[in-house]
């Protein structure tokens, strides 16, 4: 690996390390917010907003108080603020009517250089109207989809991207303009100029409800910290697995769980530097 880690300077403070605004959460999938709040926080940023309905809000804060609640009246004028380094959008979204709501004001609203980043059911809602989508001319986008969301996007079988995946990304990428993480047993980082990175780390006890989340959150929870985006992606893919890893040796490939990964972060950076950096 040819990547450092974000340095962390002696003289700093939050504001050094970056804000991810995080919008995510719908009132039945409340885990996925907090999963993907809580690892962008632990990659190193220095605020991570979470922007969702008052029963996510409820339900995340009386699980952790590090992370700033946002209400969802506040978020047209928030982005328009342009406060945030990455906006990270989809984790347990849903596809209402709200959600497509909620994602048209994002995409309409965030400055054309901050960095956003589209999962899960973000990635569902744009697959439906991906014109509205490429029309804005936004730089700087990474989509983490799995192969099924990589399907929708690309408007083909799921055997086709399975068969595929390589190929599959490299399109989804220069369709959308997009770095794309596509998850699989090696998980694939393309970006629209051609770079690529095959994934070494992950196992089979990361497929559990959850695992994107954090995935999601630690991709984004990096490049706030304003490093290379591309970089941002490798880093974020390879210690999501390594995390896995350790998980794995010590739970079993039966019983690692989603915040297990979480917690496995601090010993994965301190693998991760003591090798590479």
């Amino acid at each position: 690996m040819d990547y450092r880690l974000p340095k962390r300077i002696e003289n700093s403070n939050k504001s050094t390390y970056g804000r991810v605004l995080n919008i995510a959460g719908s009132d039945y999938m409340t885990g996925a917010a907090y999963l993907s709040s809580v690892s962008a926080l632990k990659v190193g940023c220095g605020y991570c907003f979470l922007c969702s309905t008052e029963r996510v809000i409820s339900a995340v804060a009386a699980q952790t108080q590090n992370i700033v609640f946002m209400p969802l009246n506040d978020l047209e004028k928030s982005l328009q603020e342009n406060i945030f380094d990455v906006v990270e959008i989809g984790c347990g979204l849903s596809q209402s009517d709200t959600a497509v709501e909620i994602f048209n004001t994002t995409i309409k609203n965030i400055s054309k250089d901050k960095i956003l980043l589209i999962d899960a059911d973000g990635l569902n809602i744009l697959s439906k109207e991906p014109q509205i989508f490429t029309s804005l001319n936004l730089r700087n986008i990474v989509l983490t989809p799995h192969p099924k969301e990589a399907a929708r996007l690309l408007d083909c079988t799921l055997e086709e991207v399975l068969d595929n995946t390589f190929e599959s990304a490299q399109k989804i990428s220069r369709i959308y303009n997009a770095i794309t993480v596509l998850k699989t047993h090696r998980t694939v980082v393309v970006s629209p100029e051609g770079k690529t990175y095959i994934n070494t780390t992950g196992n089979n006890s990361m497929a559990k409800a959850g695992s994107g989340d954090v995935l999601a959150g630690m991709i984004s929870g990096f490049a706030a910290q304003k490093i290379d985006l591309f970089e941002a992606c490798v880093i974020g893919v390879y210690l999501h697995g390594l995390s896995g890893d350790l998980a794995k040796e010590e739970l079993t490939e039966y019983s690692v769980m989603a915040e297990d990964l979480i917690s496995y972060i601090p010993l994965s950076i301190k693998k991760y530097t003591k090798q590479f950096c």
